[in-house]
C-alpha cells in the first residue's frame, strides 16, 4: 500500500501533471465544495522545490477562478433567496459586507467563511473585476504564507 501511495504522489508531482493537479484542487476547492487545495500545493512543492513560485501562482491562479465562479453563483442566486431578507443576522452581514465592499474579498482565504463571502459579494452585485483582484491577493498571501510555514516546519530531509 506503502508503495503505491508512493508511486501515486510521485506521478502527480511530475511537473506536466503536478501543475494541472493543482490548478484544479484549488479550483474547485475555491467552489462551495468543502475542500483543501493546501495539501495539493505542499506536496508538489514538497517533491519538487523548484516548482515553488510555479505552484504558488497555478494555486492562486486556479482558487481566484473558483472565486470568480462562486462571485458568479451569487449573483446568479440572488435573485432566488429574497425570502431571507428579513431575518437581523442577514441584514447585519449585508450591512458589514456592503461597508467593506469588494474589499471584504480579502478574506476570501478563510477556512469556511471565505468561498461562500465570495458567493455573496456576487449575490450583492459587488463590481466584479475588484472583488476579483481582492481575491486573488489573499488567496496569494494564503498559498504563500501556508506553504513556506509547511515547509520550515518539515525542511527537505524529513521525508
Amino acid at each position: 500500500m506503502e508503495m503505491w501511495l508512493n508511486d501515486v504522489l510521485h506521478w502527480l508531482a511530475l511537473p506536466q501533471f503536478g501543475l494541472s493537479t493543482v490548478f484544479v484542487v484549488s479550483f474547485v476547492s475555491a467552489t462551495l465544495l468543502p475542500m483543501g487545495s493546501e495539501p495539493a500545493v505542499f506536496g508538489l512543492v514538497k517533491l519538487n522545490p523548484d516548482l515553488f513560485w510555479a505552484a504558488i501562482a497555478v494555486a492562486t491562479a486556479g482558487n481566484t477562478l473558483g472565486g470568480m465562479v462562486s462571485w458568479w453563483m451569487g449573483w446568479g442566486a440572488h435573485h432566488a433567496v429574497d425570502r431571507w431578507r428579513d431575518s437581523s443576522t442577514h441584514s447585519r452581514a449585508l450591512a458589514w459586507l456592503q461597508k467593506l465592499g469588494p474589499k471584504a474579498c480579502l478574506l476570501s482565504w478563510l477556512p469556511v467563511v471565505g468561498d461562500p463571502l465570495c458567493a455573496v459579494a456576487g449575490w450583492l452585485q459587488m463590481p466584479f473585476w475588484p472583488c476579483v483582484l481582492y481575491m486573488a491577493i489573499g488567496k496569494f498571501f494564503r498559498y504563500l504564507i501556508m506553504t513556506a510555514g509547511l515547509l520550515w516546519f518539515f525542511p527537505a530531509n524529513w521525508l
